[in-house]
């Protein structure tokens, strides 16, 4: 039988539900892991959901790769995918859309 989920995990499941209720399956499952990567673990669980989220749109429906290889640096094509990246969290009807002043990671 599975162990029951720890409590970093429920906050995790919960955030990302609040934050992104219409976001595919496959999508949510990547953004989950990736929150509750070990790197992120000493962020709140919020917080977490909010990097895995805004990484995983620009690394899998950007142009960011792209731009990247054509050899933006990385700020650069953050960015050039900025409205990308929003219409992909309108249509997942994300609670909050990324702005250029934001800072990441």
């Amino acid at each position: 039988m599975k162990a029951a989920p720890t409590g970093r995990r429920r906050a995790i499941a919960k955030a990302l539900t609040a934050l992104l209720p219409l976001a595919p399956y496959a999508d949510m499952e990547k953004i989950r892991a990736d929150a509750g990567s070990v790197h992120m673990k000493t962020l709140p669980p919020t917080i977490a959901v909010w990097l895995a989220t805004i990484a995983h749109i620009r690394h899998m429906h950007t142009d960011y790769e792209k731009l990247v290889g054509e050899g933006y640096d990385r700020d650069s094509a953050r960015f050039f995918v900025i409205e990308q990246t929003n219409m992909i969290l309108t249509r997942w009807r994300a609670t909050r859309l990324l702005d250029a002043d934001d800072e990441e990671e």
